[in-house]
């Protein structure tokens, strides 16, 4: 069966993991670490550096290295969230030819869907360097509130590294998939996911049978431990601007540098009390004389800078368990999900108010690439084992006459699904009405809501207003795809559209973007074929060269022993000709004739 691949796109680190002999497990990088950093860096000579390595070489390249690209995904030029990435960050973040988002590095403007693509290809190589085999399908998973112009965006990433991707699931139903796996016992759980950059909670019941079922879900896609972070960096920033009377947020090293040591602290003060912020030579005066910032931050500190953030998180259960029409006492577990869950101030504030101690048995980085491997593998199993009923995050409906948004599918809805109702014309013999598809929750003004998609119905019978029936209908598949029909009652006209969210991308800059990711995929390919057999070829040189002097000794006198030393020396010579050269195909060839060299100079040295 072909293996299909769980990915966790984070903010911040990704992860990626495949069901193994009935088991979930995580696939581990190069480097043997579990998780790589969802970062990426362009160098000055253009060459392209994702995940740790990106992450080492930050500081000195601040400008041109990308950090949190999930959280601008998906996401329009306008909107508040953009704005504030812009002025907070340190790369440079800039207007798309769409009315999207575009991150410039170097003298290129790159798309967010494609520098998040950059990190999938990572994961997509990670998994086939451990499974000694191509890899073309997976299951990616998203912040259960995104909407769906963020989802269409991720799709687009995952097909621009060259993924086919089979399913979208939402990153709390994936950790509840990892939780109750292999549990046999019917549970209401609540997963509360606290990463990088998004939040989520989502309730679900476990049944038996592997039915899984999503009750409700709620979050903000615009909180997360890059918020914690910029607390910490305000705090730095307005004490040092006290002392000094220097902005430090001006310096994109700096503010490279202070994001680092925040998010250490951060880190740190989950196991300790106190901690040290120690940033020597952080900038210069006018004078030329160097700085230093030397701090120290207490847990207590942290927990007062970030109390709004925490509590924000709180709102949002509370207000997710009224939709779900539940008491705290019917959620049997908590689920902790995410990084920042490790924070005991939220640890304590989730205890609190679900009046019970968080579940420890997951882990918070690994669980949801665990879960996507599991819905990877049921949805290509010949056996369904496993049903999965989720949500609609956002309502759906259409825009009405005064602004006014028309619910037609409520927030928490069970797909798939199909509602309708029955508008009527509002001017006299009017002959055509435009249908404007809405996602969103503000039912007080319909602008705050993102738009769809639009059509138009034609042909209406001319009658005074009120008159002419119109029947709006919303259909949502199991791959969250909408269709929405509309249909005259009395004559059944009718016209249809299936809703195509937008990325911001147009399909020519994604295929574009394809075939340039998979130029550098062979590129990196070769390139790492090329160093396999270079750094063969030098340990057979330095093998040949070390007993070179041993086998001379032995056959110098034959003219058969001298010829076989002149033929050695040539092939070392030409095999380090062709490494200078990067011929990889000479060097292949020169391979097989040094080993055969090599074998001879051993049994020669054996038995002289």
């Amino acid at each position: 069966m072909e293996k299909v691949i769980g990915i966790d796109l984070g903010t911040t680190n990704s992860c990626v993991a495949i069901l193994e002999n009935g088991s979930p497990v995580v696939i581990p990088n190069r480097g043997g670490y579990k998780t790589t950093p969802s970062m990426v860096g362009i160098t000055e000579a253009g060459k392209r550096l994702v995940g740790h390595i990106a992450k080492r070489q930050a500081i000195t390249n601040a400008e041109n290295t990308v950090f949190a690209a999930k959280r601008l995904i998906g996401r329009k030029w306008t909107s508040p969230q953009v704005k504030n990435a812009v002025a907070t960050s340190s790369y440079r973040i800039v207007e798309g030819p769409h009315q999207d988002v575009r991150i410039k590095l170097r003298d290129k403007d790159y798309s967010v869907p494609e520098v998040s693509a950059m990190v999938l290809q990572e994961m997509r190589v990670i998994a086939e360097d451990y499974l000694g085999q191509p890899v073309s399908k997976a299951v990616i998973t998203v912040p259960a509130y995104f909407n769906d112009n963020q989802r269409q965006a991720t799709r687009d990433a995952g097909e621009i590294a060259g993924l086919d991707v089979i399913r979208i699931i939402n990153e709390p139903t994936a950790a509840a998939l990892s939780y109750g796996f292999d549990r046999k016992e019917p549970r209401t759980i609540a997963v509360y996911d606290l990463g990088g950059g998004t939040f989520d909670i989502s309730v679900l019941e476990i049944g038996e049978h592997g039915v899984f079922k999503v009750v409700a879900t709620a979050g903000d896609t615009f909180l997360g431990g890059e918020d914690f972070d910029a607390r910490i960096i305000d705090w730095l920033v307005t004490g040092f601007q006290k002392e000094h009377n220097i902005d430090l947020r001006q310096d994109r090293m700096a503010l490279q540098r202070l994001k680092d040591a925040a998010e250490k602290a951060k880190c740190e003060l989950s196991g300790v009390r106190e901690t040290e912020i120690n940033l020597p030579f952080i900038i210069s005066s006018g004078k030329n004389e160097a700085l230093h910032l030397q701090r120290s931050l207490n847990r207590s500190t942290l927990e007062e800078l970030c109390a709004d953030l925490v509590e924000r998180t709180v709102d949002i259960c509370r207000q997710t368990l009224e939709d779900a029409s539940l008491e705290k006492k019917e959620v049997e577990e908590v689920v902790l999900v995410g990084g920042m869950t490790r924070m005991p101030k939220i640890q304590a504030e989730v205890q609190a108010f679900f009046e019970r101690e968080p579940c420890k048995g997951v882990h918070p980085d690994e669980v949801v690439a665990l879960g996507a491997a599991i819905q990877a593998a049921a949805l290509v199993s010949d056996k369904q084992e496993m049903i999965l009923l989720d949500v609609t995050p956002h309502a759906l409906g259409i825009l009405t006459i005064g602004n006014q948004f028309e619910e037609l599918i409520p927030q928490n809805t069970t797909v798939p699904t199909t509602r309708n109702k029955i508008f009527t014309t509002s001017r006299d013999h009017q002959t055509a009405v435009k249908i404007l598809v809405m996602q969103g929750d503000s039912k007080a003004s319909a602008e705050d809501n993102e738009i769809l998609g639009e059509f138009v119905l034609t042909g209406l019978r001319r009658a005074p207003k009120g008159q002419v029936e119109i029947e709006v209908t919303f259909e949502i598949n199991a791959d969250g795809i909408v269709s929405v029909l509309a249909k005259d009652l009395e004559t059944g006209l009718e016209q249809s559209i299936q809703v195509t969210a937008s990325s911001g991308l147009t399909r020519d800059e994604v295929k574009a973007m394809i075939d340039n990711a998979q130029d550098y995929m062979v590129e990196r390919r070769s390139s790492e074929e090329f160093e396999e057999i270079r750094q063969e070829a030098v340990k057979l040189s330095v093998e040949i060269e070390r007993l070179l002097p041993q086998v001379e000794q032995i056959v110098a006198t034959s003219d058969f022993g001298r010829d076989a030393i002149d033929k050695a020396k040539a092939i070392v010579g030409k095999a380090k000709i062709s490494i200078e050269r990067k011929n990889i195909g000479e060097l292949k060839e020169h391979l097989e004739q040094m080993s055969r060299t090599l074998r001879m100079f051993k049994g020669v040295v054996a038995k002289g």
